[in-house]
């Protein structure tokens, strides 16, 4: 089978990432993690098979995701660990909004990602 047959496939769990709504690969780049010319190349990840970031989360509907070690969120400083909730919350409702609508890919990650983004290549 070819690989793009294949679909993605986490490389945590190795099951399909059926749904852009639970792609950490997407979550990234939406937030800004991930530089848009290398979203091709990076590996599949389900959000939750990725707790350094899930933990972040605080949505309704996303069921916390506990981490233990020494990247949990408790452990670390209270500011930095607000403005991540803050950006992946915001970047997990962006999937949630985006999910199913025909919108050009350069158009999904949050305004101040596409403003930076145009600010590195004012050609896009």
């Amino acid at each position: 089978m070819a690989k793009c047959d294949e679909g993605y496939l986490c490389e945590v769990c190795g099951k399909d990432v059926a749904s852009l709504t639970d792609s950490d690969l997407y979550l990234r780049y939406v937030v800004g993690m991930l530089d848009p010319e290398v979203l091709h190349t990076t590996p599949e990840r389900h959000i939750r098979c990725n707790p350094t970031l899930a933990q972040y989360i605080v949505a309704a509907g996303f069921e916390l995701v506990p981490l233990e070690g020494p990247f949990d969120k408790r452990t670390l400083d209270a500011d930095f660990v607000q403005e991540q909730e803050s950006l992946l919350t915001r970047g997990w409702k962006r999937l949630q909004e985006i999910a199913g609508d025909e919108i050009a890919i350069i158009e999904y990650p949050l305004p101040e990602v596409i403003r930076k983004n145009r600010q590195r290549s004012p050609g896009i």
